[in-house]
């Protein structure tokens, strides 16, 4: 088993060369062994305590992969439950809906479609990530010798999606406006969703991409400007009052306003802080570190407390449920709600899109200009060989400015900041930089970048 397909977040390598069923026996064995080992007292004794729920997206190996993984699951004692083909934000439903100690959701995300892996996630849909049981789950799986066991737990298929629908819709205003809205489903789970969830509502949707065969008309990334572009033509044309792209697994979306531009994740944790702190008058909204100070702003504005996160769900998940928040955003695109079991959803999230179009009655681009205040770089990638010496440089560069370490590192002036951070999951040092001009952006993306340049 090639052990760089564990992550820092989850389980992920290219199909049949790094991952195959071989390596997804062990990882259903292993992980089956863990999760169960976190039970505790009364948990014991709930009925589906000892049962891990599996799910999987549309990849053509998947339902191969999901099998093997099964089996592994089985063979090490555990019950299993599989809820068949579903976008990943229903296996945090299905955890806590049906009370299982954790689930595993078969997925490679927005990779390619040669690629698979394993989201996982424990009790109450806590995530599994490298410093909270994937490095105990990958040296167990490395030590297994063969492939070979007694299935001796039980399973069965359930299908939630009536519950899962019941759970989403839950979060539409009762009396939602008529709306025109393209969806690219990028041919991942969301082709399958958002018919079975959004179906019978007053939405006139453009659908496109919709298909799920395992195969992508363009890669399922939504952060790639490339991959919206024939939404962003669909939006003009037929003169929608918005678009969402969502990733393959449907975890995450992009807005596009109807003018055809992409709506950046931060703005648009800007734009939803202010309607849950309605709902949650005072209470904290978690928004990442990359992310514009405008978020921080509104935040503010609105009543509420601002606290910024390390980049990652697993931090995000965290962190939104010791500080009893309401709502937490990232730049990456997944949103996050405490009455989603504290964690993210693409699903909910056009639902309080939907909410929040058909409230105002106003164009997006009229509800996002207002929160344009600053100029950003964008996420930049920089191939540097030895990161921690790149960091320490700009420490001592920019040594003047205001520092701190929470995700790398963090310059902030008065006039503009940047964050350059090690990637988790990918051999970058990533760069984002804002301005209060856009002269003084370039000027000072063109001064990092230069710095890094020559240290690669």
């Amino acid at each position: 088993m090639d052990e760089a397909i564990f992550k820092a977040y989850d389980i992920r390598g290219i199909y049949p060369d790094q991952l195959d069923e071989t390596a997804a026996w062990k990882i259903g064995y292993a992980t089956g062994q863990y999760l169960r080992s976190l039970l505790h007292g009364y948990e014991r004794g709930m009925e589906n305590s000892h049962a891990v729920c599996v799910g999987r997206d549309m990849r053509t190996h998947g339902e191969s992969i999901s099998k093997s993984l099964i089996s592994g699951l089985r063979s090490s004692g555990a019950d299993v439950i599989d809820i068949g083909m579903i976008d990943t934000p229903q296996m945090y439903f299905a955890i806590n809906h049906l009370k299982t100690c954790g689930g595993i959701q078969v997925t490679a995300s927005h990779n390619p479609a040669n690629y698979n892996g394993f989201k996982i996630s424990g009790l109450q849909a806590k995530p599994v990530s490298g410093d909270t049981g994937l490095k105990e789950i990958r040296h167990i799986a490395s030590s297994l010798l063969h492939t070979k066991g007694n299935e001796t737990g039980s399973f069965k298929q359930v299908d939630l999606t009536e519950q899962y629908k019941k759970h989403v819709l839950q979060f539409l205003d009762k009396n939602i406006k008529p709306l025109k809205i393209a969806i690219d489903a990028s041919n991942g789970m969301a082709a399958r969703m958002v018919p079975a969830l959004f179906g019978d509502l007053p939405i006139d949707i453009i659908a496109l991409n919709m298909t799920y065969d395992g195969t992508f008309k363009h890669e399922p990334n939504p952060l790639d400007e490339d991959n919206l572009k024939e939404l962003k033509e669909t939006v003009v044309a037929e003169e929608a009052d918005a678009g969402v792209c969502f990733d393959g697994d449907a975890d995450r979306l992009m807005v596009i306003d109807e003018k055809g531009r992409s709506v950046s994740c931060d703005l648009f944790t800007a734009l939803m802080a202010p309607y849950f702190l309605e709902k949650h008058p005072g209470t904290t909204v978690i928004y990442d570190l990359r992310s514009s100070w405008v978020v921080r702003e509104e935040i503010i504005a609105a009543g509420g407390t601002p606290r910024r996160e390390r980049v990652g769900h697993s931090f995000m998940k965290k962190t939104l449920r010791d500080c009893h928040a309401a709502f937490g955003g990232e730049l990456s695109g997944h949103f996050y709600y405490a009455a989603n079991f504290h964690a993210d959803s693409g699903m909910i999230t056009f639902v309080h899109m939907l909410n929040l179009l058909s409230r105002s009655g106003k164009p997006v681009s009229e509800m996002i200009e207002p929160l344009r205040r600053y100029h950003g770089s964008g996420e930049i990638n920089f191939k540097v060989s030895d990161k921690a010496k790149a960091l320490k440089e700009l420490k001592v560069r920019y040594s003047d400015g205001q520092y701190d370490d929470l995700d790398g590192v963090t310059i902030q002036y008065k006039d503009w900041w940047f964050n350059s951070r090690p990637s988790n999951t990918e051999p970058y040092l990533r760069l984002n930089v804002e301005a209060k001009t856009s002269e003084l952006l370039s000027e000072k993306v063109a001064e990092i970048s230069g710095l890094l340049n020559n240290i690669s």
